[in-house]
């Protein structure tokens, strides 16, 4: 007599996703299914897996990743796959690879080496670039290997090139009513083959907020997008009557965003996930008014979700790759170029003065507090673990001169550290408790020389719950699962239900952990990044197949591409 079950995990305390209170029980897997939750003679398993003192809970849903090009080489795309999640969506903030012409392929990995800093060699050699259009994209990743799910959204920017032109598509001219049709088109196309709704991210082209900029240091097309294009795309929404819109929206008017975000999501009666709402802890009113804002849209039936930066991961960085200080023109053309070039740029005296006067202030918090964690040579090696401000004080000098004389005298190779911009503050806790946030912003595959915020799942469940306690596991669940699989579309994901997909998270609640900064060079092309792994994670499903055991890939590829949200 064959098992009644193929995995069954006996003696577990099941959080089910939805909010609703802990049960202590059993979960049997059938056919990549969640077969039963409740009682299971463990005679019926296939498989049985002792889960006593383990949490039982839905696979983290990750919405917002830059994978577009990883997920080709990395089936777990790696760190989110490490930290519990089974499902994430991909194309967001506008930028990707589909629909790209041949001849404008080189263009869209050099865009990709600055806005997201993914390392060109890699992207050259580990994507297949068997396509051009989006439903080619698609069926190319439906072929690759994956132990997670991924969800696609359709990214504005290459609609745009490929209606507009790369230079039309930069100009800011407002397109004709017959290449709005033909955005249009092109939406209905690559939804009907798939996607999940479209994604932008518009940022001032110029100015203090100018935060994101293209290879070469113009503004990237989606920053000169107008209004009436979002609304054209909304409406292919509208007719569909499906998918979301993922949307960063900022210009010198915070009342004309909030009231464009509004009329994006009730054209299109679909969620508006609305990126990102970050503490900042010299100005807390700008989170504050973002939640109030969100509640407003709540009470009116507005269907508009925040997005919050949950975790504390900061950047650890040099000079030689950092691009996170674009907000300010004069060290944005400092940090472009070369290794030699930015080397050159950086220790220039006659560049200084426009560097202090024009100082960075969106990324990170102040310059003066970043720390030298790292230095290189004899002669800066008094100043390590100091802050900026400390070695400033020390040397009698600016902190602009203190921090490049250092990063200059070490070749660029210092590694400094700059924590995020909410700091240690207890301020976060407002984002964490709005029921109503997504938790995290992994920005996953992206600025991988410098983040590792694909740790935050981990991170939620170890401090903002376990040490903290500013929510409770039955939220924290919720946050990371449920709601963000239900605002996004998919279909059957996110909670522990009879008859669902098993996609399923094992772990120990006193020994999960978030491991140590790591360098590994495991990149196409012989590239590295910063990784951050975890430690207590019993058991990993995707689809009812077990991708992490211990903490250690199975290589196991049962995750799916997730067409229209289904798979």
């Amino acid at each position: 007599m064959s098992a009644s079950y193929d995995v069954v995990f006996k003696n577990g305390l099941i959080f089910d996703g939805t909010g609703s209170p802990r049960v202590s029980g059993d979960v049997g897997i059938r056919d990549g299914r969640i077969a039963t939750v409740g009682r299971v003679h463990a005679a019926e398993g296939d498989r049985v897996i002792d889960a006593s003192g383990l949490h039982i809970a839905p696979g983290v849903v990750d919405l917002h990743t830059h994978y577009d090009a990883q997920v080709f080489w990395d089936p777990y795309c790696t760190l989110s796959g490490w930290h519990g999640v089974t499902s994430v969506a991909i194309g967001n903030c506008g930028f990707g690879f589909a629909p790209v012409e041949p001849d404008q392929r080189e263009y869209a990995m050099r865009s990709m080496t600055r806005v997201e800093a993914i390392p060109y060699e890699s992207m050259k050699l580990g994507m297949p670039w068997d396509w051009s259009t989006f439903p080619e994209y698609l069926d190319s990743l439906a072929r690759t290997p994956k132990a997670v799910n991924v969800l696609p959204y359709v990214p504005a920017g290459p609609l745009l090139v490929k209606v507009l032109g790369l230079e039309g598509a930069k100009s800011g001219r407002r397109p004709t009513d017959d290449e709005h049709a033909l955005i249009a088109k092109l939406l209905h196309e690559a939804m009907d083959a798939g996607g999940c709704g479209w994604s932008a991210q518009r940022l001032p082209p110029t100015g203090p907020a100018a935060v994101q900029r293209d290879w070469d240091g113009t503004p990237m097309p989606t920053d000169m997008m107008n209004d009436e294009t979002c609304l054209v795309m909304a409406r292919v929404l509208a007719e569909r009557n499906e998918g979301v819109v993922q949307m960063t929206l900022t210009t010198h008017d915070v009342r004309h965003d909030m009231a464009h975000l509004e009329a994006l999501a009730s054209t299109s009666g679909r969620p508006l996930l609305h990126n990102v709402v970050q503490v900042f802890q010299d100005r807390p009113h700008v989170h504050r008014r973002a939640i109030e804002w969100l509640e407003r849209c709540r009470e009116r039936g507005i269907p508009v979700y925040g997005q919050g930066v949950t975790t504390d991961a900061g950047f650890t960085f040099t000079f030689e790759d950092w691009n996170l200080y674009d907000d300010s023109n004069a060290w944005m053309e400092a940090t472009m170029g070369s290794k030699a070039e930015r080397l050159a740029k950086l220790g220039d005296p006659a560049r200084r003065q426009a560097l202090k006067e024009n100082l960075p202030k969106i990324a990170t918090a102040p310059l003066e507090t970043v720390t030298i964690l790292s230095p290189r040579t004899p002669a800066t090696e008094r100043f390590r673990e100091m802050s900026v401000a400390q070695v400033a004080a020390l040397t009698g000098q600016h902190p602009v001169d203190a921090m490049l004389d250092v990063a200059v005298a070490d070749g660029l190779d210092t590694l400094f550290y700059a924590s995020p911009p909410q700091g240690d503050s207890d301020l976060l806790r407002e984002i964490v408790q709005y029921p109503h946030m997504l938790l995290g912003v992994s920005d996953g595959g992206a600025h991988t020389k410098f983040l590792t915020a694909g740790r935050y799942p981990t991170e939620t469940l170890t401090n903002h719950v376990r040490d903290k306690e500013w929510i409770t596991y039955e939220e924290a669940h919720r946050r990371l699962s449920a709601l963000p699989a239900q605002l996004a579309g998919f279909r059957g994901r996110g909670t522990l239900r009879e008859g669902g997909p098993a996609d399923i998270i094992v772990y120990d609640p006193v020994g999960l952990s978030v491991g140590p900064n790591e360098v590994v060079h495991d990149l196409p092309g012989g590239e590295w990044r910063r990784v951050q792994r975890a430690t207590g994670y019993r058991a990993v499903l995707v689809n009812g197949q077990v991708t992490i055991e211990n903490d250690e890939q199975t290589a196991t590829y049962s995750g799916r591409l997730l067409r229209h949200g289904r798979g």
